[in-house]
C-alpha cells in the first residue's frame, strides 16, 4: 500500500498531466485508478521525467531523505529496448538504435549505476549489473500523443508473445523501455516508467504463466528543447543525447523503485526525480568507453554528509553521478 502522502503527491501529478498533456490523468495507486483493458486497473505511472520547468522538485534545496516502502528492488536488470513506429524504418532512425545499444551495454558495471547501490530491499541491494539485449523494432503505427500505461504494456506483451522481444525473466527482473517515433507535443514530460505483468509460456510444461515486468515509455525527443540535456559529447545526434539522459533517469528508478514500493521521499519523488536537470559535468564515461551527459541521482548518504556535485555553479547537495566523491 502507498502512504497517504504518496497518494496525494501522485494525485497532484495526475492533475498536472491532465492539464498539460490534454490526455488522461497519470495513474495513481491501483485501487484508485480507472479500469484499463479487461477491467483491470491501469498500471501506475512512476518516475515521470518532467520537461525543463515542469513538475520536478527544485534541485539543490533541502528535501527529505528517500525512505523504503517494504517492496522489491532490482539487484540486476535485464533491459530489452523496443522501438515502436513506422518512422524507425526510415532515415529518421539515425543513430538512435546503435546509440542506445551502446548506452545500455556500457551502463553495466558503470560508476553511474553505482549511484544506486546504497538502496536495498526485497531481493537484496541494487548492484551495477545491467544485462542489455539489443534494440528490437516494431514498424507498426505507434501512439500519437501521450499513451496510457496499458497501451505500452500491451505492446510489450505483443512483442514478447511473438518472440520479437526477449522472454521475461521468471524472477521479475526484466525491464522493457519502449521508444516511440512521435513527439511529446503538449505533454509536459519526456518519459516515465511503470510495472505490470505479461503472460508467457516458457515451454517447460507448466503452460502460460503470469510474469511481473517493468517497462518504460519515451517520446521522440528530436529538436525538443524541453527534454534536451545540451550535451557537447561528439558524434551523437541531439535526439540520441536527449534519449540517453532520460533513459538513465528511468533505468535508475526502475531498479530502486520498480513497482512503487521501493525507495522514494515523502513527496513521492524517486532518486532520479530529485536530481533532474542537474549535471555533475559534461559527460560520464561508461564501461565500454562511450561517454554520455546524464543527470545524477539522489544519495541519502551524500545528503547526510552535505556532499554533492556542482551544477550551474552551485553545489547540489545529495546528488551524485559516480564521478564525484
Amino acid at each position: 500500500m502507498f502512504s497517504n502522502s504518496r497518494l496525494l503527491a501522485v494525485a497532484a501529478l495526475a492533475v498536472a498531466f491532465a492539464l498539460g498533456a490534454g490526455a488522461g490523468p497519470v495513474g495513481v495507486a491501483e485501487a484508485q485508478q480507472p479500469p484499463g483493458p479487461h477491467g483491470r486497473p491501469e498500471p501506475e505511472m512512476l518516475g515521470i521525467h518532467w520537461a525543463r520547468g515542469g513538475g520536478a522538485p527544485s534541485s539543490g534545496k533541502p528535501s527529505p531523505l528517500l525512505t523504503y516502502h517494504n517492496g522489491p528492488i532490482l539487484p540486476a536488470a535485464t533491459v530489452s529496448p523496443i522501438f515502436w513506429g513506422a518512422k524507425f524504418g526510415t532515415d529518421f532512425l539515425g543513430d538512435k538504435q546503435s546509440g542506445l545499444n551502446l548506452f545500455y551495454a556500457g551502463a553495466n558495471g558503470s560508476s553511474y549505476m553505482g549511484t544506486n547501490t546504497e538502496y536495498n530491499g526485497i531481493g537484496g541491494y541494487v548492484t551495477t549489473t545491467v544485462h542489455a539485449n539489443a534494440v528490437v523494432t516494431d514498424l507498426s503505427k505507434g501512439p500519437t500523443g501521450a499513451p496510457k500505461t496499458s497501451t505500452i504494456l500491451a505492446e510489450v506483451q505483443k512483442l514478447v508473445t511473438s518472440g520479437v522481444a526477449a522472454a521475461p525473466n521468471s524472477d521479475g527482473s526484466s525491464y522493457y523501455p519502449v521508444y516511440i517515433d512521435g513527439s511529446r507535443g503538449t505533454a509536459g514530460y519526456c518519459a516515465w516508467h511503470s510495472w505490470g505483468s505479461v503472460a508467457y509460456d516458457y515451454g517447460d510444461g507448466a503452460g502460460t504463466v503470469t510474469v511481473p515486468i517493468q517497462f518504460g515509455f519515451f517520446f521522440n525527443l528530436d529538436g525538443d528543447s524541453g527534454c534536451d540535456p545540451q550535451s557537447t559529447v561528439a558524434n551523437q545526434s541531439q535526439g540520441l543525447k536527449a534519449l540517453a539522459n532520460v533513459s538513465a533517469h528511468e533505468l535508475s528508478e526502475a531498479v530502486t523503485d520498480p513497482r512503487g514500493t521501493g525507495w522514494y521521499d515523502r513527496s513521492g519523488y524517486e532518486n532520479s526525480d530529485k536530481c533532474a536537470w542537474t549535471f555533475g559535468g559534461p559527460s560520464i564515461q561508461f564501461t565500454n568507453g562511450t561517454a554520455w551527459k546524464v543527470q545524477g541521482n539522489w544519495s541519502n548518504a551524500a545528503y547526510t554528509a552535505k556532499a554533492g556535485y556542482t551544477s550551474g555553479g552551485k553545489q547540489v547537495i545529495g546528488c551524485i553521478d559516480g564521478t564525484n566523491p
